[in-house]
């Protein structure tokens, strides 16, 4: 399965697609993607991008080749006796966490369509993100404890909430692979797909996203962010504040009249001045 015919250098691909959409493609196919410094420095970037671009509504990750994310590239971490060992919560704190914060974090949907192997790091990546559809031929490895590692960007706060404690502990102690439609019987993803269909369907749900009212898909992330470690009232607080945001915004304008009117909405632009002396409710 691949995400397009470029055999471009780069390692992620940016692509704007219409409608709103720009689209990260993972570009080390020889190396099924794993996450190299290179790598981590452009999805860095391209998730900066979405989130200061105006006209970017929604993002789509995906990888090339025949894999999304091995996750960290071991070609170059061989021991000799004597050797420095390497600081890896410094390469997380630089590298990986701030990625992680940034898709949990930014204003506008993000679709992960994972393609094939998404272990480690690159798993919890896929993850991390807002909606998970995965080509039933995909896995899902929290290979960490296989080399003596603990599961990171954010795999050990993700992975539980997903699917429970009892699964996430026997997931990442016993490094058990999971496939797509397990992942989506179990609640870890969205949706399992067939291969050939993936990526239409992944642009699809991503061009829905991006044609939705994307200021109130903020205020969604946001409250589900909060909703774990809030008590109820915390929460329902939070609530009325978002929903008080929302209701000044310009889409809750757009949303209302085209549902008077009887048409669809067309968010995204700002709303013709209603007429003066016109009343709004909820």
């Amino acid at each position: 399965m691949t995400a397009g015919a470029d055999v471009s250098s780069q390692p992620v691909l940016l692509d704007r697609l219409e409608g709103g959409v720009l689209t990260l493609t993972l570009n080390r196919p020889e190396r099924l993607n794993a996450l190299n410094v290179a790598l981590i420095e452009a999805l860095s970037a391209g998730i900066e991008r979405a989130r200061t671009d105006p006209e970017c509504r929604a993002v789509l990750i995906t990888g090339a080749g025949r894999g999304f994310c091995a996750g960290a590239d071991l070609a170059n971490r061989a021991f000799a006796p004597g050797d420095v060992r390497p600081d890896l919560g410094q390469a997380l704190e630089q590298g990986l966490n701030p990625i992680i914060r940034a898709i949990r974090n930014l204003p506008k949907p993000v679709v992960a369509a994972v393609n094939g192997p998404a272990a480690g790091a690159g798993a919890n990546i896929g993850l991390a993100c807002d909606i998970v559809l995965a080509a039933k031929s995909a896995q899902f490895l929290q290979a960490f404890a296989r080399i003596g590692l603990i599961p990171d960007a954010g795999g050990t706060f993700v992975l539980p909430r997903l699917v429970g404690d009892a699964r996430a502990r026997g997931l990442m102690m016993l490094a058990e692979p999971v496939g797509a439609e397990r992942a989506e019987a179990i609640g870890m993803i969205y949706r399992a797909v067939d291969d050939e269909d993936l990526m239409g369907e992944a642009r699809t749900i991503a061009e829905r996203l991006a044609a939705a009212p994307t200021q109130a898909l903020g205020l969604i992330k946001r409250a589900l962010a909060a909703s774990p470690t809030n008590t109820l009232d915390a929460q329902l607080d939070l609530e009325r504040d978002l929903q008080r945001e929302a209701g000044r915004s310009d889409d809750y304008v757009e949303g209302v009249r085209a549902f008077l009117e009887k048409r669809p909405a067309n968010f995204g632009r700002k709303p013709p001045e209603a007429p003066s002396g016109s009343r709004n409710g909820r």
